[in-house]
C-alpha cells in the first residue's frame, strides 16, 4: 500500500513540471516510445515491491547494500554485450570486489541462516531488477530520446495504475497508511523522482558503466544507518563488507 501511496504522490507532485515537457514531446511519440515508458513503470513496480518486501524480511544494512551493489555490477556486464561498452581491468576488479562483499554479507554473526538467506534473496533479486531498469531506461533516454522527466513521470504513473486494484481492495489499510505516514509519502514522492531524473540525465550522455556505479556511493550510508540507528547488530562486519562493496563500485566507475 505504501508503494502505491508514494507512487501516487510522485505522479501528482511532479505533474506540473512534467506535463508541459510531455506536451512538447507528444508530436514525436511513436509506439516504441510508449513501450519503453510503460515498460519502465512495470519493471520499477516489481523493483519497489521486492525492495519493500526485502525491508520487511531482512535488515536495512543487509538488503540495501546487496541491492545497490549487485545492480551496477550486473548492469556493467550486460552493457558490454548490449551497448558494446568495454570496461577495463579496473572495472572487472571492481565487479570481483562486489562479489567478495556479498560473501562477507552472507554470514553475519548471530543471525539465523534462514533469515540471512531470505534477506539475500530479496537483496540480490532487487539488484537484478536495478540492472534491468538501468539498461532499459538507458536505451529510452539515450537511443529513443525520451526526455528524462517524462520517462520518470510515466514510471511513477504506471506504478500507481498497476497497484490501483490492490489499493482499491485494501482501502482501509491505505487510509491508515496515509494517516500515519503522510509526511513520509510526500517526501518520497518529491525526492525519489528527483534523484532518478538526475540519473536519467547522466545516462543520456554517459555510458552505463560510469553512471550505474557512481550512483551507489550511498551503500556505505545505508549500512551505517541500519547498523547504527536501527541497531541491527554485527556492525563491524557489515560496515567492512559495505566498504569493500563501495571500493568495488568505485573501481567499476574508474574502469
Amino acid at each position: 500500500m505504501f508503494v502505491w501511496l508514494y507512487a501516487m504522490t510522485a505522479s501528482i507532485l511532479w505533474a506540473p513540471l512534467t506535463v508541459p515537457v510531455f506536451a512538447g514531446f507528444w508530436p514525436r511519440l511513436v509506439p516504441i516510445d510508449w513501450v519503453f515508458m510503460v515498460g519502465s513503470g512495470l519493471i520499477h513496480t516489481a523493483y519497489f515491491v521486492m525492495l519493500q518486501r526485502g525491508y520487511r524480511t531482512g535488515d536495512l544494512s543487509l538488503i540495501y547494500p546487496l541491492a545497490r551493489g549487485t545492480g551496477p555490477a550486473l548492469a556493467t556486464v550486460a552493457a558490454m554485450f548490449l551497448f558494446a561498452e568495454r570496461p577495463t581491468g579496473l572495472a572487472l576488479t571492481g565487479a570481483a570486489l562486489i562479489v567478495i562483499s556479498i560473501v562477507m554479507f552472507s554470514n553475519p554473526a548471530g543471525a539465523r541462516p534462514s533469515h540471512v538467506g531470505e534477506g539475500m534473496f530479496f537483496g540480490v533479486g532487487t539488484g537484478m531488477l536495478i540492472a534491468f531498469y538501468t539498461l532499459w531506461d538507458k536505451h529510452a533516454v539515450a537511443a529513443l530520446g525520451i526526455p528524462p522527466l517524462v520517462q520518470e513521470w510515466f514510471t511513477s504513473l504506471t506504478r500507481a495504475v498497476c497497484l490501483l486494484p490492490l489499493a482499491w481492495r485494501n482501502a482501509g489499510e491505505l487510509r491508515e497508511d496515509w494517516g500515519k505516514r503522510r509526511a513520509a509519502a510526500l517526501w518520497i514522492g518529491a525526492l525519489n523522482p528527483l534523484a532518478y531524473v538526475l540519473v536519467l540525465f547522466a545516462m543520456k550522455f554517459s555510458p552505463v558503466s560510469y553512471v550505474a556505479p557512481a550512483r551507489e556511493v550511498s551503500i556505505l550510508f545505508g549500512a551505517l544507518f541500519g547498523a547504527q540507528f536501527l541497531k541491527e547488530g554485527d556492525r563491524r562486519r557489515r560496515l567492512a563488507a559495505a566498504s569493500v562493496m563501495v571500493a568495488g563500485v568505485c573501481l567499476l566507475a574508474a574502469g
